[in-house]
């Protein structure tokens, strides 16, 4: 330990960050987690975190004093969350955990680093790096572990479980993401209390299935995950992963960002029903809900500009991913701006057309003809608007 220092890296030359850590005190604060981890792996950092052997009340009076902003975000657990121009930082005080039940921990403050680290969940997870040498701290084999591509508990897998339930579903998403050859400690502790999950809210689940969905390894990490039986005590309509390995296949090809959304919509059998019901049991958004059961729809036969017309592109593209039509098809919206119908019901009230309902009636004929004939021009526009005010007339005329 102490033999490796961090790489350079933009977050560490964000505005303000010097200064942070020369207000809460070079030898006192330390980057910690996924700053560091992704950093030693050439990744991007988006969040970070830093750890400090400061009371909480003090890391506040600190940072005010110094004209910082500082949001007591989790003082109950030490966190303050201090605001700077490129972005917030969290910083932790050092913990202990004293008591836990599966769900929450209660902690006390301690100003050893080896205790914060030991109660952190996975080896990886538990790097720190000083603040001006960017010397890395590894209590428990984390650079190794980094270097394998191993996600490895800290310490008894099953006691660590035991702390925190949801370290199962974390188990998994890190493998999706970081992991090669699969801990068997950690799969078999994960395998055996998987009945755990169950005690979560689904909110947090549906958060770290999401995360792992978007994983470079979701695929096989999610096939282990269904042959271990990890889903079956709160998402038994996961059973296969076939569809998510053709979708997946397909968003490459189309060269189209993946959706968590999306994906888990592979994973369901695709029936309205079923997906309202998971959507609800997780407590997703109501957008998130609903693009999850626009999802189990076929896409149609219709043109690609369409479908999106109709959907809104998203909405568009998941139907056509899933489905068997070229990829081609999605990628032909995906930077697609739908246009708006050059009628307003005015000109229509101008031509004849009593105001009211006749007047929506007849936009919405309007609207369907130009939309299948592929948005056209206006020449051909004003062809469909006369053929749908002579249609106009001769019912009226028959009514």
């Amino acid at each position: 330990m102490g033999d490796l220092i961090l790489p350079e890296a933009a977050w560490r030359r964000r505005a303000g960050m010097d200064r942070l850590c020369e207000v809460l005190g070079t030898d006192a604060a330390r980057f910690v987690g996924g700053a560091v981890r992704d950093t030693l792996l050439g990744l991007d950092v988006a969040d970070v975190d830093l750890a400090t052997e400061l009371p909480p009340e003090d890391v506040l009076d600190h940072v005010r004093a110094a004209g910082m902003k500082a949001v007591p975000t989790g003082l109950a657990h030490g966190t303050i969350t201090v605001v700077l121009p490129d972005g917030p930082v969290e910083v932790t005080t050092l913990r202990r955990d004293v008591a836990t039940d599966g769900r929450h921990a209660t902690v006390a403050f301690t100003r050893a680093w080896e205790e914060d680290a030991a109660r952190r969940d996975f080896t990886i997870n538990a790097l720190y790096a000083d603040p001006v040498s960017g010397t890395v701290f590894d209590y428990f084999g984390g650079v190794d572990d980094l270097a394998e591509r191993r996600v490895r508990f800290i310490g008894d897998p099953l006691k660590r479980i035991a702390e925190d339930h949801l370290r199962i579903l974390r188990f998994f998403r890190f493998q999706a993401r970081f992991g090669a050859e699969v801990d068997a400690d950690g799969l078999a502790a994960c395998t055996v209390r998987a009945n755990d999950l169950m005690a979560l809210s689904r909110e947090r689940i549906a958060a770290e299935l999401l995360k792992l969905l978007l994983a470079n390894r979701a695929v096989p990490t999610v096939r282990l995950m269904i042959k271990q039986g990890i889903f079956r005590p709160v998402l038994p309509e996961i059973t296969n992963v076939d569809r998510l390995a053709t979708l997946v296949d397909r968003e490459i090809g189309a060269g189209i960002a993946p959706s968590a959304i999306r994906r888990l919509a592979a994973l369901l059998p695709p029936e309205a029903a079923i997906a309202e019901d998971v959507g609800a049991r997780l407590k997703l958004s109501k957008s998130d809900r609903r693009r999850l059961v626009s999802a189990t729809f076929p896409a149609g036969t219709e043109p690609p500009q369409a479908i999106a017309y109709t959907l809104g592109t998203d909405l568009a593209i998941d139907r056509l991913l899933l489905s068997d039509r070229p990829g081609a098809d999605a990628q032909a919206i995906g930077d697609w701006q739908a246009p708006r119908l050059p009628v307003s019901g005015g000109v229509l009230v101008e031509r004849g057309v009593r105001k009211g309902p006749e007047v929506a009636t007849l936009l919405r004929t309007i609207e369907a003809e130009w939309v299948r004939a592929g948005f056209p021009d206006k020449d051909q526009l004003d062809g469909i608007v006369a053929a749908a005010l002579d249609q106009w007339r001769r019912d009226s005329s028959n009514a």
